[in-house]
């Protein structure tokens, strides 16, 4: 039994590396294929009759581990200079905005249609309002770099907003005055936390000479985490800060103190800590997506009494991607259709508290959204014929549409 658990958990995992490997060349998400991978497997035991335990309390903790790499993974791929301003706020005003305002107009249409109060209306509406950085952000590689920059900056600063708003709902009864001053408070902690927690690490992998020092290093990050979480702070702020410093050292030297830091001899290990990371991402987030496809039912995916809820709340994403695309002045072409749902929603939608769930949304409606909109990203990707770009394009590629150039500036 041991021999065969193996056997079958390193062959999902190198399928699911040719998933990855495939998908710049057929505009297939890997993560549709991994749920059809992980439903099948459910399929195949209930097939020969094999009994397997109850994987679904796993889901919970595969995402919260998998919301921390992605965050960090992408962080780490972010340039901070006077170049980026523009497209960091682009990408930051046009995430939430459009976040605010679907969660606002879904969380009304549940009222109206379910009866719940609005604040339980826009708990549930919140889910769908976060793009899925981890669907996103690998299904964009083979796009110019400007565009597949904005997708990092945009689905990042979505995953945090989307949990901060979140959290910010489910833990007040009223909004006033004092709300937000406390909220803003938190803020404020979790920033000097992330400063000092930020120099910390970064001084210990710069002094670290032990053959073991990346392992420490991310579980030190995943325990700074979920230590805040307890405490109700964005944790995941620190995640953003901690990868934005040491992935941009560059732009840092000129402070004297960073030569404390050694940077020279730190740059090399961030390298390597980025390809570490970039590996733990993938295992994680396969897993659960994997995982995520064998607890689904078949009768969910085919569940007609949510499925013009579905098909209305992803026409509610596009059109407000419309909205937000033409007010920042970016093309719609691809950006319109790069807006999947994905691990944060069901990660949201597993953490809605018993006083807060309504039934109109329930694992039907989540799965069918999520299939629905990444189905939309894949066939939209697959119609983008205005240029082929290697997907390992550098930064100041210039794009051979030279409009394009012109829409972005």
């Amino acid at each position: 039994m041991t021999t065969a658990v193996i056997i079958t958990f390193c062959s999902l995992l190198l399928i699911a590396y040719l998933f990855d490997l495939t998908s710049t060349k057929t505009k297939i998400p890997s993560v549709i294929l991994l749920l059809i991978l992980g439903w099948g497997v459910r399929q195949s035991t209930i097939f020969f009759g094999i009994q397997l335990p109850d994987f679904s309390p796993i889901l919970p903790i595969l995402g919260t581990i998998g919301l921390i790499l992605i965050v960090l993974d992408g962080s780490l791929e972010l340039e901070l200079n006077r170049s980026k301003i523009k497209l960091i706020v682009k990408s930051f005003f046009g995430s939430m905005l459009s976040m605010i305002a679907m969660a606002f107009l879904l969380g009304y249409m549940f009222k109206y249609f379910g009866g719940n109060s609005l604040k339980s209306g826009v708990v549930n509406a919140i889910p769908f309002c976060v793009i899925s950085s981890a669907i996103a952000i690998p299904s964009v590689r083979h796009l110019p770099w400007f565009e597949k920059e904005f997708v990092i900056y945009e689905t990042s600063l979505s995953d945090i907003l989307g949990v901060l708003f979140f959290n910010f709902i489910t833990l007040h009864d009223t909004f006033d005055t004092h709300t937000f001053a406390h909220f803003g408070l938190d803020l404020v902690i979790i920033t000097v936390v992330s400063f000092i927690a930020t120099i910390g690490l970064a001084f210990l992998l710069s002094k670290i000479d032990h053959h073991i020092k990346f392992g420490p290093i991310i579980l030190l990050i995943i325990l700074i985490y979920a230590v805040s979480k307890v405490y109700h702070l964005p944790g995941l702020i620190f995640i953003l800060l901690f990868g934005l410093f040491i992935g941009n050292l560059d732009e840092l030297k000129r402070f004297k103190w960073i030569e404390k830091l050694r940077p020279e001899q730190l740059d090399k290990e961030v390298h390597k800590f980025k390809e570490l990371t970039v590996e733990a991402t993938f295992l994680v987030r396969t897993l659960f997506f994997l995982l995520f496809g064998y607890l689904i039912e078949t009768s969910e995916i085919l569940n007609t009494d949510t499925l013009l809820w579905a098909a209305s709340i992803v026409a509610i994403i596009f059109i407000l991607r419309i909205i937000q695309l033409k007010l920042s002045f970016l093309p719609l072409r691809p950006l319109l259709f790069v807006a999947p749902r994905g691990l944060i929603t069901i990660l949201l939608f597993l953490s809605i508290e018993p006083p807060n769930t309504i039934p109109l949304v329930n694992r039907s409606l989540i799965i069918q959204v999520i299939i629905i909109s990444t189905l939309i990203m894949m066939v939209g990707l697959m119609m983008d014929k205005k240029r082929e770009v290697v997907a390992e394009a550098e930064p100041g590629v210039i794009s051979p549409d030279p409009t394009v150039d012109e829409e972005l500036t």
